[in-house]
């Protein structure tokens, strides 16, 4: 039992078990944002163009007790897509701020005029076999 608790402290003390709770918390964050984008500026605008259809409302009737809500289904598609095309497009920018920001930190460390290493070592090889010609 000992090894088991041992196993679990180790795992939850990881750095990716820290990672991943904080981008738990944040993407669930991240979606309360996204749903309220959705829910009081893209829906209204949305009704604005289907002369106010409310989809949350939109179903279909079988039987008095049996009621297929598609409207909320429908609801529920869109802030899905609304949310991973926000995500997409956070993560995006963020890739290549790192694309930017590590490259130009790797051109600053290598000078533009420095050789290849083949070069260089074609270059000491032929300077060695000349020092022993003499």
């Amino acid at each position: 039992m000992k090894n088991f608790f041992d196993e679990f402290k180790r795992f939850a003390v990881k750095g990716n078990a820290f990672d991943l709770a904080v981008a738990v918390v944040i993407g669930n964050a991240f979606s309360g944002v996204v749903n309220s984008l959705v829910a009081d500026i893209v829906t209204p605008l949305l009704g604005l163009a289907t002369n106010n259809v409310d989809f949350k409302t939109l179903a279909y009737t079988v039987r008095p007790d049996v009621v297929i809500k598609y409207g909320a289904f429908l609801q529920a598609i869109f802030n899905f897509v609304i949310v991973a095309l926000s995500i997409f497009l956070v993560f995006k920018a963020i890739s290549e701020m790192r694309k930017r920001f590590f490259t130009e930190k790797e051109e600053a460390k290598v000078p533009e005029h420095e050789k290849p290493t083949q070069e260089r070592l074609l270059e000491e090889i032929r300077d060695l076999l000349k020092g022993q010609q003499k």
